[in-house]
């Protein structure tokens, strides 16, 4: 990004990101913060996975997303039988034409929930690799592009992990962040009683933008401009993810990216075509700390989690913002 000339987004994006976020709200009250990550994360072309305890509203709110968004929504439910091909698709020979012809699986959709991740297993796990990174899936070396806008958003339990199989570094680092949704307020639990018991497919949710301009915003995007003290920034803190005692391994390139990444999306969110420190810093946890591992194995997970964010919360702390 050094050298860039800063671009002026489309006066219209910043409108269009407020009519999307309040469409959305509609429905999932009271959690404007996850909101607001979950569209970072669209804008960013990336990927979101969502720790958290059933009944919270995940699934709902994947499918408001999709259906905000006139994108096509599919469901995939993990189980420990599922096989690789379930997701992708397999080739099946058409007798008709001898020949072999692809069925596309579920995993060819605009937005995808992958509902319950860790609960398949490792090889299953590994087929989302290449489709996250490249939107795309290989098929008897034959390369099948899943369209655009792509997105995966992934939940899983943080409490019951029996019968499960967690996600490798690799898997998480594809995820652009990880976030949590956590329970309404008394306010608005009152509201989500009184709108009724629905579910989720059957929520009255209209498109407000369609999918051209999704990928247009998330090429304005990939446009806003970094200054070089912000990229400065950046490598500072994941190197000192590096050197940090309790950490086994530190943030990779890829994580520096997706920092960059996640902070260009807030700044358009926000209608600037400039990326300012306070982008960078209100991300940090959401986007780097999935993809720190500890030197030591602790025995609960939640624990290991909230260790890894208070080193990283000191070594923010450590480092000044750029002015």
């Amino acid at each position: 990004m050094e050298g860039q000339s800063p671009v002026v987004p489309a006066p219209r994006i910043k409108e269009s990101v407020s009519r999307l976020k309040e469409n959305i709200e509609r429905t999932i009250r009271g959690k404007p913060k996850v909101v607001d990550r979950i569209l970072y994360c669209l804008l960013a072309s990336g990927h979101v996975l969502i720790e958290d305890l059933p009944g919270l509203g995940k699934t709902t709110l994947a499918y408001c997303l999709a259906r905000s968004t006139d994108c096509e929504f599919s469901r995939i439910q993990f189980t420990s039988d599922m096989l690789p091909s379930d997701i992708i698709g397999v080739s099946i020979y058409d007798e008709r034409t001898k020949e072999f012809v692809f069925k596309a699986g579920p995993i060819f959709a605009n937005v995808v929930l992958a509902d319950e991740i860790n609960r398949t297993t490792p090889k299953t796990q590994s087929s989302l690799l290449e489709v996250m990174d490249r939107a795309r899936v290989s098929v008897d070396g034959q390369t099948h592009a899943v369209g655009q806008p792509f997105m995966v958003i992934a939940t899983q339990n943080p409490v019951d992990y029996e019968g499960t199989f967690p996600l490798p570094d690799s898997q998480m680092d594809r995820f652009l962040m990880r976030i949590s949704v956590g329970y309404p307020e008394h306010e608005d639990e009152v509201e989500i009683l009184r709108s009724g018991e629905l579910r989720y497919d059957e929520l009255a949710a209209n498109a407000v933008v369609s999918k051209e301009e999704i990928i247009e915003m998330q090429q304005h995007a990939r446009a806003v401009y970094v200054e070089q003290s912000i990229l400065e920034y950046i490598v500072q803190l994941v190197q000192a993810t590096r050197t940090e005692s309790e950490f086994r391994s530190g943030v990779s390139p890829r994580g520096a990216i997706a920092l960059r990444m996640a902070a260009q999306a807030c700044a358009l969110a926000h209608g600037r075509a400039f990326v300012v420190p306070e982008d960078v810093e209100t991300l940090i946890m959401p986007v780097l700390a999935h993809r720190i591992t500890l030197r030591r194995q602790l025995s609960d997970p939640v624990e290991g989690r909230r260790m890894v964010e208070t080193c990283l919360k000191a070594i923010v702390e450590k480092i000044p913002l750029p002015v």
